[in-house]
């Protein structure tokens, strides 16, 4: 990778504000109006940086729709319903989610979908695959989706959000920033001086942790965006990303280009630059706010629980033997707990108003086959 444009925008701001804190440096990876990571190009597929589940199988999305059915029947079926995604990517996760729902025509025809994104290449991508879907509309933002009962789904959309980062020094955290080294290249530092009272919040775990620890953190306003919404207007919200399961220490800043990992100080604006989502942080704000949590549970355990199991042999017993091939091959990808599987590093969280007491697949009494 070459130096990018940004890097040169970013040198002069150190040089002229001093050191950038890792979240404004992630924010301009990703947001710069003109060249933001995420603001400029398709990064899906083979041809790009990586691969999401929907992209892996169909499987993924027809599931998350039949999820979205169960709330609904839970909800007392609503006569109108906002299917709002965040991050949709080229749209395939919806395509696969509204095909299923296809099957429950009362839910269907009172659906109104709602797609948050930034990236007008992915626009382009997403009408072109949802051309056929009525009731359809594109926000760049939570806030402006109309209120209203709704599901949202949130599939790998908060491991880009800014993170905080802290160092652990003998006098205390201190903020984790970006800087100039001698030889004009970007690398990390520290504030020179703690945060004040920074630890008396911190989880026990992270507050144990040894000088030189990393503490990863990200502000609450999304998360508590979306619990507000789901507690005063009912209905829940799904969250599918790759993190821990409990707070704790650990330095997860990552930067991947063509499905490589890099060095995220490299080549700023062209790859992607993300961070592991502290699970135990989100649940911890929704309820802060007065929504009901479910889980988090493993996405193999979740996807298991909706009946992936079931809905892959019926589709490899309709399928040629290289298509069953392919479809068992997926069915591994998206489930197993292995280093090559999404099983056990990707975790899923339900959130929803508080009468809602449990969710399909994230509690052991209920499955969302069961709303087909």
């Amino acid at each position: 990778m070459t130096d990018s444009p940004l890097l040169n925008e970013i040198k002069a701001l150190i040089k002229s504000s001093g050191p950038m804190p890792v979240w404004r440096y992630m924010e301009l990876c990703l947001m710069h109006p003109r060249y933001g990571y995420y603001v400029s190009r398709d990064p899906l597929g083979r041809e790009g940086d990586f691969t999401t589940a929907p992209e892996v199988s169909q499987m993924f999305g027809e599931l998350l729709g039949l999820w979205a059915a169960s709330v609904w029947k839970q909800m007392g079926s609503p006569q109108f319903l906002r299917l709002i995604e965040l991050g949709p990517g080229r749209g395939t996760m919806m395509a696969d989610a509204l095909r299923a729902l296809r099957v429950l025509p009362p839910l269907y025809q009172a659906l109104y979908i709602h797609m948050v994104e930034v990236n007008p290449v992915l626009r382009d991508r997403q009408s072109a695959t949802l051309s056929a879907v009525r009731n359809i509309a594109w926000h760049d933002s939570i806030d402006e989706v109309p209120e209203g009962p709704s599901i949202i789904l949130a599939n790998e959309y908060f491991d880009v959000l800014p993170i905080h980062q802290m160092v652990r020094h003998e006098n205390g955290w201190h903020e984790r920033v970006i800087e100039i080294d001698p030889n004009g290249k970007l690398q990390f530092g520290a504030a020179p001086e703690p945060t004040p009272r920074f630890d008396v919040l911190l989880p026990p775990l992270v507050r144990a942790a040894p000088i030189g620890a990393v503490f990863e953190w990200r502000p609450d306003g999304e998360i508590m965006k979306l619990a507000t919404r789901v507690r005063d207007q009912d209905g829940a919200a799904l969250i599918i990303d790759y993190g821990h399961l409990r707070s704790d220490a650990g330095d997860t800043f990552q930067a991947i280009a063509r499905h490589s990992f890099t060095d995220p100080l490299k080549a700023p604006g062209q790859a992607d630059v993300t961070a592991h989502v502290d699970f135990q942080a989100l649940a911890r704000a929704a309820e802060d706010v007065g929504a009901r949590v479910h889980g988090p549970v493993t996405q193999g355990d979740f996807l298991k629980r909706v009946g992936i199991d079931t809905r892959a042999a019926a589709l490899m017993q309709k399928a040629t033997p290289e298509v069953a091939t392919d479809i068992s091959v997926a069915l591994k990808r998206l489930t197993d707990t292995g280093r090559s599987g999404m099983g056990s590093m990707f975790k899923v969280l339900g959130i929803s108003e508080p009468r809602l007491s449990g969710l399909a697949g994230l509690s052991d009494l209920e499955q969302a086959g069961e709303a087909s």
